[in-house]
Parts: structure tokens; sequence; C-alpha cells
């Protein structure tokens, strides 16, 4: 096989990103079992693992990846960064149409750049081979429990990113000790399963939807809510996934009554702006609305979640929601608000371990078909550009290239 050269960006965007693509000892792995490959490691003063620790990898640092021809990244690259007639894989966040990032895409066609979307690797079922998810929900459920232990003064956790690392933060679970309450986590996918591990983590017992809502515990107790436990269909009819996909204005949002029961609320669901949302800002006005803290995972702004107003800070991850005039207020300002944890770059805060989980996804699906025959056209169908054009999948851009 003709040699391949990979290149490891330094990443460019503000605020910086202390995630990689591959960790010190996946290069290792690359380079041991593919002689084909190089790996070169672009200097980097920010990263979570070293220079140092590449190099004795058998990367070559350089101060430059512009000559290989795929270089991997996480966040999106600053337009001087781009190289021209090369592979480059990243968020990009422009499937979406995102405005902030329309020069970005037009940058990308007019270098003739073969854009891959870490987001759009899929396998044949639509399902994402590659993704920070885990560490997402992970994060996003410990920040949740660190934000009630505070607002009631019940605990004090350290941050999940002044821990080193998740071992580092397992070591704080033992200083939760919450009171009998009630915490609904929605989602099936990687971000609701991380934040799970937290709370089986901390102890907290897992019960049925139908327990959650019928049943007193003298302890606290979690329950995991799928898209047909809070939708229900409008009129009557059950509920029929296909359907709630292909046309979620058939049916109305169901979750007032878990929202009746809960007081903490961990949000791992992906939303469709055509989907209900979870609760309205008229809901939580209403004496019955019990949540007092919502960690939304999914910062999806002015989204499902109508608190959800600003995305917070790693730094200052929380901020208060005022129901009575729909406004954002100083974290834990008033017992009548519901406190908000927002932060749209969770994994970050558990940058080695999110690292490791995402190299080990790129080696076990992704290189393979890169560097082989691209079985199910896994690259193919990630691949936003290629030769100065969108690809058939992604013309729908076109008016967004456009500026229209």
């Amino acid at each position: 096989m003709a040699a391949i050269s990979i290149g490891i960006i330094k990443e460019g965007k503000v605020p910086v990103d202390h995630r990689v693509p591959l960790t010190p000892d996946q290069v290792r792995e690359i380079l041991a079992t593919h002689p084909s490959i190089q790996v070169k490691c672009q200097r980097s003063e920010i990263r979570c693992f070293k220079d140092e620790e590449y190099a004795a990898a058998g990367a070559e640092l350089v101060d430059d990846v512009s000559d290989c021809e795929i270089i991997l990244g996480v966040k999106e690259v600053p337009l001087s960064m781009l190289s021209e007639g090369k592979t480059h894989f990243f968020f990009s966040h422009t499937i979406k149409k995102q405005d902030y990032n329309r020069g970005l895409l037009q940058e990308i066609l007019k270098k003739n750049i073969r854009l891959i979307d870490w987001e759009c690797l899929t396998n044949k079922n639509g399902q994402r081979l590659i993704a920070f998810g885990r560490y997402a929900g992970i994060v996003g459920a410990y920040n949740g429990i660190l934000t009630f232990g505070k607002r009631y003064n019940l605990f004090h956790l350290r941050q999940a990113h002044e821990c080193f690392d998740l071992d580092d933060m397992k070591t704080e679970y033992a200083k939760v000790e919450l009171p009998p309450v009630k915490i609904v986590v929605t989602g099936g996918g990687r971000v609701s399963k991380g934040a799970m591990e937290v709370l089986n983590g901390m102890g907290i017992r897992k019960v049925s939807p139908a327990e959650f809502l019928n049943e007193y515990f003298n302890g606290p107790v979690y329950t995991q809510l799928n898209t047909r436990d809070y939708n229900r269909r409008i009129g009557n009819g059950s509920f029929d996934r296909d359907e709630f996909y292909s046309d979620p204005s058939q049916y109305e949002s169901a979750f007032l009554q878990y929202a009746q029961k809960a007081d903490i609320v961990v949000a791992g669901a992906f939303w469709d702006p055509k989907a209900p949302v979870l609760f309205t800002k008229e809901d939580v006005v209403q004496s019955d609305f019990k949540v007092r803290v919502i960690a939304d995972i999914t910062c999806d702004i002015e989204g499902s979640i109508p608190s959800t107003k600003q995305p917070a800070t790693i730094d200052n991850p929380v901020y208060d929601y005022n129901p009575s005039n729909d406004r954002v207020e100083a974290p834990y300002s008033d017992e009548g608000n519901i406190t908000v944890m927002a932060v749209d770059n969770l994994p970050c805060e558990l940058p080695r371990n999110a690292s490791e989980d995402f190299g080990k996804e790129f080696l076990n699906h992704i290189l393979p078909n890169l560097i082989g025959e691209d079985v199910d056209d896994i690259i193919k169908r990630a691949s936003i550009t290629t030769n100065g054009k969108l690809t058939d999948r992604y013309s729908y851009l076109q008016d967004y290239v456009n500026g229209n």
C-alpha cells in the first residue's frame, strides 16, 4: 500500500479545546500496525497530552501539517489553517446551515478541500460511529448533581474540569448525600447512557417511569425517559416511533406529569425543532411544576427547554431562570428560580478520557475504511465536499453557501 501521511492539527478555535482526535498511545498503535502510515503532530501547548508524549510514541513534531494528505482535528479549523487540496476531518457545524460557519464552508470549497465531518460518520442504519456523547452525558449529569448540592448547600464537589480524569472525578462521588429527590434523564443514546453511569456510580437507584410517577421512595431515585414516554399522539392512537420521527407535528408533549414529580432534569435527548418542546414557559409558572435544577446537556438555546436562554461556560456553568419574567438571573439568587446548567462543550472538562474514547472509535470504525475499502460507504457518506464542490448528499447546502 502507498504511504499515507496523517497530521494532527493544533486546535485553533477560541475558546481553546484541550481534546485530541488521537492520543499518543493510539498513534503508537497505528504506527505499529500500519507501517505505511506516517503521523505528524503540529506542536501545541494547549493539548491535554504533551508534544513530547507524541514524539515518544513515534509521531514527527512539526510546526505545520499542511503537507499531510489527511488532517485530523476536533473543532472547526480557522480559515488560515485550512490546507488546500487536502482531506480535513473535524466537527464543521455546517450541515444545519449554521450562519456563523458559512464562511468556513465557502473557504473549504474554494481550497478544493475534502471535508469529512465527524458527525456524519454513520453506519448504514444511520447510527453515529464516533462521538463525544458519552462524556457529555458523564460531565452533564455530574454538573447537575453538583449544582443541586450547591443550590441547597448539601455538599460541595470539585468541578469536573478540576479533576485530572474520570477516575479522579469518581473520588468526589462519596461526598454526594442526596435527600429522597427524584431525577429525570431524557434520551436513549450515548449521552443518556453516560449520564446514567454517573447516577449509578453515585448509588442513585433507577426506577421505571410508572414507579417514578406513582410511588414514594425514601431515598434518591432516577428514571430514564425515551421519546415514547414523554410524547403522545394528539387526539388518539398509540405512539408510533417511525411516524414520530417522520412527522412529529402529530404529537404533543406529555412531560408535564414528570415535571410535577421531579426535582432535577438531566436533558440528554436529541431534539428536532419540528417536535414538541419538553415543556413551555407557561408550564413553569404553574404551582405544581416541581423541577428546580435542569442540567441541559443538549444546550439547544430557546429549544425544547424554555429556561435554556443562553449557553454557560465551563468556568461559570450555571445561571438562574426566573419563570415569572422569563429572564436569566445570577445563579442561586432566588428560591423560586430554576437553576440551569447549560454548557455546550461538556466533554472538554474531561479531555483525556473523552479523547481516548474518541480515538478508539477512530481506530476501530474509521481508519480501516479510510485506508482500505470504504465498506458501506462510511467515508463517502460523511464527505460534505470534494474537488471544490458539495457532494450529492449535501447539495442542499448550496443555497447556504451562496448566502441565501
